[in-house]
């Protein structure tokens, strides 16, 4: 089953950040497609199994980006 969630990250202040936050989430084994924006300071993501929203959670949380709230 495919899942689609959009995180607020407020951390997202540069182009670096949305490279950074795109290619570190799209290693992750399951993620289809990873869309990061500075302006809203979100990301878009669409994964199905073996990733799971704490995976994701988790390594944005370990490279300074975790998601807000």
């Amino acid at each position: 089953m495919t899942t689609t969630v959009s995180y607020s990250i407020p951390n997202i202040s540069c182009n670096h950040c949305v490279h950074t936050v795109t290619m570190e989430v799209s290693d992750l084994e399951g993620v289809q497609s990873v869309v990061a924006d500075v302006e809203t300071q979100q990301a878009t993501i669409v994964f199905e199994p073996p990733a799971t929203e704490d995976e994701i959670k988790n390594l944005l949380a370990g490279i300074n980006y975790p998601v807000a709230g």
